[in-house]
């Protein structure tokens, strides 16, 4: 019975802010649905990113008190754990069960750091369809994680 559970495949949806992650996991719930359920609990992460206190510190004239920097980073909790309420209330209306994480960081980095440290068997990410433009100023999280993640990717691409 112990071997069985390490035989088991970790599938790991990877989600932010944008309607396209959440869609990612819906389609997931309903296309790898028998595959989802037969894995190891579901994971549902997210990235807290870290806080650009930049323009807090210029309109404070470098003063910014510790108590608004604490504020900002609480914020970011707050949000960061909502998404992952949503998540889990998406995947008990399938009866999935779930495991939530967040962590703080770059977004493309903590989803690979997870990937090799959970030994995730399958990623997936929702696609924002960024066009090759706005890829090359603001990056691409699900290309970053298909040429850096120890696993094979799923990107799940929102209909237009």
């Amino acid at each position: 019975m112990a071997e069985e559970g390490m035989n088991k495949k970790k599938i790991m949806v990877a989600i932010d802010e944008s309607d396209c992650s959440h869609y990612a996991l819906d389609w997931a719930l309903k296309n790898l649905g028998v595959s989802i359920a037969s894995s190891a609990p579901l994971m549902v992460f997210t990235a807290q990113p870290v806080v650009s206190l930049s323009h807090v510190y210029a309109s404070s004239f470098g003063v910014t008190p510790p108590e608004l920097i604490q504020s900002i980073q609480d914020q970011q909790r707050k949000i960061s754990l909502a998404l992952l309420q949503k998540a889990k209330e998406i995947c008990s209306k399938h009866g999935v069960d779930v495991e939530t994480i967040t962590e703080v960081g770059d977004p493309k980095e903590t989803i690979c750091a997870a990937v090799e440290n959970l030994k995730i068997s399958l990623l997936i990410l929702g696609s924002h369809g960024r066009g090759a433009i706005k890829r090359a100023f603001l990056g691409s999280v699900s290309n970053y994680c298909m040429q850096n993640a120890n696993c094979p990717v799923l990107v799940v691409k929102k209909p237009a």
